[in-house]
């Protein structure tokens, strides 16, 4: 099975709030984020998981792959629109290298349904 890199994705970041005092806080500004769009990239089913106890919810993972040799601006804490859907930035953001060089970008991303 080949890879088709077709698919055109929108990375979201948003910025930290800072707090009364001046101090970077761990929470995402998402009112002020950034769109930055990326084409010829892959989005492919990953493992998901199902939990159906008080409130039935469902994670959905993806990975999104880019070409050989191409790169893009992601990073832990961003989101993604792809496939019709915001998701999540599940973990580090894999770049892989062959012989000393940039190779291709990895991530794992997740959505939450319910």
């Amino acid at each position: 099975m080949s890879v088709q890199y077709r698919q055109t994705v929108v990375v979201v970041r948003a910025p930290f709030l800072v707090d009364r005092y001046g101090n970077t806080t761990s929470e995402r500004d998402w009112s002020n984020a950034t769109r930055t769009t990326y084409r010829h990239v892959a989005v492919q089913p990953d493992a998901s998981t199902e939990d159906t106890g008080d409130r039935p919810v469902v994670v959905a993972g993806w990975r999104l792959v880019t070409r050989t040799r191409a790169d893009i601006d992601l990073a832990p804490g961003d989101r993604v629109v792809a496939l019709g859907r915001l998701l999540d930035v599940d973990g580090d953001v894999a770049r892989w290298t062959l012989a000393g060089r940039h190779h291709h970008t990895e991530a794992r991303l997740k959505g939450v349904d319910g």
